[in-house]
């Protein structure tokens, strides 16, 4: 499913993730580790086409990378960072507007919100606005806003965050889940309880630093 051949990225004299290569397979997850800057999250922005390498390849179910294709978004998802959250909608609003965008059934959207808010333990903070949220809590909702859309490829940089040990165990669950349905995971973490919980191969970017 993802094919990164000697990929790097450079700015001027400054290397931003050195040239590295790995495949994954589809419904497997990719475990991406290393100190910081290391290039962890230009990696992943590669992925997600949020960034051009500056040597290399990169293909996603045999095709390049190329983030203003719908095809392409409607294939990868990402959560790079908490995404925009509009301050006079409600956490279940936010959610069920992301569902809304990628389905045609509003039944099977609202379904779908409630259930991804469910699964992340959020379904009683659904009234609530984003800035009545604790830090954890918006990490969670950041992260059902980007499971309440289709996808083939996930790729996350550092869910535990701001993440207590259970419900870093309850995003394991989660993301264990979406890997048996088929999906392809990358996932760039510093915890080793996260990696441990979810890797099928681990790309060790110290190693090529």
């Amino acid at each position: 499913m993802i094919e990164v051949d000697e990929v790097g990225v450079t700015a001027g004299d400054v290397t931003l993730l050195a040239a590295v290569s790995v495949t994954a397979q589809r419904g497997e997850v990719l475990i991406v580790r290393g100190r910081n800057g290391t290039g962890k999250s230009t990696f992943l922005r590669v992925l997600a086409g949020a960034q051009k390498p500056s040597s290399g390849t990169v293909r996603i179910g045999g095709v390049g990378v190329i983030e203003r294709n719908r095809d392409f978004r409607r294939r990868v998802a990402a959560m790079i960072g908490l995404p925009p959250m509009a301050p006079d909608l409600t956490v279940f609003d936010h959610v069920l507007l992301v569902a809304t965008t990628w389905m045609n059934d509003p039944a099977a959207a609202a379904e779908l919100a409630r259930s991804v808010l469910a699964e992340l333990d959020l379904d009683a903070l659904g009234e609530r606005f984003p800035h009545e949220l604790s830090s954890g809590q918006t990490q969670l909702f950041g992260l059902a806003l980007v499971l309440a859309r289709p996808f083939e490829v996930l790729i996350l940089d550092e869910p535990e965050q701001r993440l207590d040990p259970e419900h870093v165990e309850s995003v394991i669950r989660v993301l264990r889940s979406r890997r048996d349905d088929g999906a392809t995971l990358v996932v760039a973490t510093h915890s080793p309880v996260l990696a441990d919980g979810l890797a099928d191969r681990t790309l060790h970017l110290d190693a090529v630093a």
